[in-house]
C-alpha cells in the first residue's frame, strides 16, 4: 500500500464522510473512492460500512486503522523533521483545536511564533471523533479542548478562554422568539453528541440531566461542525453552543438564545504528560503571561 492510499484511508476514517476527505486531501470524490475499493479488494473485506447517509469502520477497517496510525505517523514525522531541517526549523508544535474562534485566538500563536520562530506551530480544527486518542497516538501534541479533563496520563495546562453557553435553534422553531432558556428545557428535546466522549467530559458540555432530574436525551452522532450547525439550520435539531460560534457563524436562518444555567466553559491546553517538550512548555508560558480570553 502507497503512502498516499494509507493517508486517504486514515482521513477518511475520520473524517467518515468521502465528500469532506476528498476536500482535505484536495482530490476528486471519485479517487478517494477508487482508493478505497482498491485497498478492500486487496484485503478481501469491506473497511467501511456504507448508507446513503452514513459512513462508519467496519470491524477489519478499525483493526487496520489502529494498525496503520503509528506506522504512518513515524514515516510522516520522519519526512517532517527532513523537511524542517532544511528550512531551518528544529521542531514542529501540532496543536488540535475544539474551539471554533480560530480568529479570536491567533493573539496566542503570533506570540509563540514571534517569540520562537525556530519552531513552527501547526493549528489543526479538529472533528468530534476521539480527540483524546489522537493526542494518545502521537498524531497531536497539544488539545485546546474544555474541561474538566480528567485523564490520568494528561498534563491540563493554562486556560485559554472561558465563554457562556447559547442554545442554536432554526429561525422558525418553537423556542426562537425567547429571549433566553432554561436548562430544563433541554429534556424537551433530543441532542445529537459525538460518538465515544468520556462520560464526565460529555455531561459537561451537555448533561445527561435537568436539575430536576429529568433525563436529556441524545439523539443521533455527530462528527464534525459542518454537519451540525447545517442541521440546526434545517430545523432537524437544535444544540448548545459556547457563545464564540455566534463570531465564526452569521446565519441568518439561525437564533442564538442564551441559556444562563448551563455551565461556561473553559478551554484550556492539554498534553500528554510524557511527551512534554520544550515547545509545549513555551506555549503553555506564552498563554499564562497573555492571560485568559473572556467572551
Amino acid at each position: 500500500m502507497e503512502l498516499r492510499d494509507i493517508e486517504i484511508f486514515l482521513v477518511l476514517a475520520e473524517e467518515l464522510h468521502f465528500g469532506r476527505t476528498a476536500e482535505r486531501l484536495r482530490l476528486s470524490q471519485a479517487r478517494v473512492s477508487q482508493v478505497i475499493k482498491k485497498q478492500e479488494r486487496r484485503i478481501g473485506a469491506a473497511l467501511f460500512e456504507r448508507t446513503s447517509r452514513t459512513v462508519r469502520l467496519s470491524d477489519v477497517g478499525r483493526q487496520l486503522r489502529d494498525d496503520l496510525r503509528p506506522v504512518y505517523a513515524g514515516l510522516h514525522e520522519s519526512l517532517e523533521r527532513a523537511r524542517l531541517t532544511a528550512r531551518g526549523v528544529t521542531r514542529r508544535l501540532r496543536v488540535g483545536m475544539m474551539p471554533f474562534n480560530l480568529v479570536d485566538l491567533h493573539f496566542y500563536w503570533k506570540a509563540f511564533r514571534s517569540r520562537y520562530p525556530q519552531w513552527e506551530l501547526e493549528i489543526r480544527q479538529m472533528v468530534y471523533i476521539d480527540p483524546f486518542g489522537r493526542l494518545r497516538d502521537g498524531d497531536l501534541d497539544v488539545l485546546v479542548v474544555w474541561l474538566p479533563v480528567e485523564e490520568p496520563d494528561f498534563t491540563v495546562g493554562p486556560v485559554l478562554l472561558t465563554d457562556p453557553r447559547i442554545l442554536a435553534v432554526t429561525a422558525d422553531h418553537e423556542l426562537a422568539r425567547r429571549t433566553s432558556v432554561r436548562l430544563e428545557m433541554f429534556a424537551d428535546f433530543r441532542h445529537p453528541m459525538p460518538p465515544d466522549l468520556p462520560d464526565y467530559w460529555e455531561d459537561r458540555y451537555i448533561p445527561f440531566h435537568t436539575p430536576r432530574g429529568r433525563t436529556i436525551e441524545r439523539g443521533g452522532q455527530i462528527t464534525n461542525a459542518e454537519d451540525l450547525i447545517n442541521q440546526v439550520g434545517m430545523g432537524e435539531i437544535i444544540h448548545g453552543f459556547p457563545s464564540h460560534v455566534t463570531r465564526h457563524w452569521g446565519m441568518p436562518n439561525i437564533r442564538w438564545i442564551p441559556v444562563p444555567d448551563l455551565t461556561t466553559l473553559s478551554y484550556a491546553l492539554v498534553w500528554r504528560t510524557d511527551a512534554e517538550n520544550e515547545p509545549i512548555r513555551a506555549l503553555a508560558d506564552t498563554v499564562r503571561e497573555l492571560g485568559t480570553y473572556r467572551f
